[in-house]
């Protein structure tokens, strides 16, 4: 339920300039409503005093931030490759996740901060019923962030768009948590506002390191096994084509690349090349996020000749 994970090319986003379009369109419409549910806390925060709400609304302002280093990284990504950048700049977006990561750390500490400092020196809180409304809108506009970004990145297969939507979901939970000390402090129990501010900053050091894994993934090449065999089964498939014997892929940004080599019949070079036309075709409708894959063809080994049965190889045709 937190972390989804799919790449399902019904789903997907076949064009590399209308998929960051899409991601600069959800970064915007996500960064404008968690600012307004941060601006509405923050003022919740500050005739009610407390730290619990204090920690979420640090969290979902830095949750809103980075949309931008996102924003960045999908117009990036549209520029087209240059002699020094080869390759394009896609790498910007993955690059734009290890921002997140470290954004979201240093939320972690203020938030850790604030709520130590709170039960050193307790202070009475006031307004407890507007804090808890406040808790409610943080986790309904954080859950309808999530929602927004994890489908979004789906579609265009961006592991920094999901794992954004993937933390405003647990921000949405951990607003739900705001709620909870609230509840604690009517019982009597003051200390439950700070101590609930500290498992909401233990919360988002659980939830990242599912990002570093995730994001660290991307930038090792790391590939899904699923597409791997999605791949392979839509070349061996090909007409023509008699095994695999070699296949890459990675993510670079939310688009794919790879490499592949197929093993065909002893023929004419231009047979070879309907073959290879025949298997990049298989392979945008297998990999709808495919953007470059290079398919080398190589013929079926011809088998060795038995030397002990005298036999020798002709060789009439070659020139003396």
């Amino acid at each position: 339920m937190f972390v989804p994970h799919t790449h399902d090319a019904a789903d997907s986003i076949d064009d590399a300039l209308e998929a960051s379009a899409h991601g600069i369109r959800a970064v915007k419409i996500s960064l404008f409503i968690l600012l307004g549910t941060t601006i509405l806390q923050f003022i919740v925060v500050l005739f009610s005093g407390s730290v619990a709400l204090l920690a979420d609304t640090i969290h979902n302002f830095s949750d809103a931030l980075t949309a931008v280093p996102l924003w960045i990284a999908f117009i990036l990504s549209r520029r087209v490759a240059t002699r020094r950048y080869t390759y394009g700049f896609g790498r910007a977006e993955d690059l734009a996740g290890l921002f997140i990561v470290g954004v979201v750390a240093l939320s972690a500490i203020v938030a850790a901060w604030q709520s130590v400092d709170r039960l050193i020196h307790p202070h009475p809180l006031t307004n407890l019923a507007w804090v808890a409304v406040a808790g409610l809108i943080g986790f309904a506009g954080n859950e309808a962030v999530a929602i927004y970004r994890i489908r979004i990145g789906r579609k265009i297969g961006s592991a920094a768009l999901v794992a954004d939507g993937v933390h405003a979901r647990m921000d949405g939970f951990t607003s739900l948590a705001v709620v909870l000390g609230v509840l604690g402090v009517w019982a009597g129990f003051p200390l439950a506002d700070p101590i609930v501010g500290l498992l909401i900053a233990a919360a988002i050091i659980v939830l990242l390191w599912g990002t570093i894994k995730s994001i660290g993934r991307r930038l090792m090449d790391g590939i899904e096994p699923d597409l791997l065999d999605r791949a392979g089964s839509a070349l061996a498939g090909t007409p023509g084509v008699l095994s695999v014997s070699a296949l890459q892929l990675r993510w670079v940004g939310h688009r794919l690349q790879g490499n592949a080599a197929i093993v065909v019949a002893d023929m004419a070079l231009t047979a070879a090349d309907q073959i290879v036309l025949a298997a990049e075709h298989r392979l945008g409708h297998a990999l709808p996020n495919l953007d470059t894959m290079s398919i080398r063809t190589t013929p079926v080994p011809v088998p060795s000749l038995d030397k002990e049965a005298g036999g020798h190889p002709d060789l009439s045709h070659q020139h003396k």
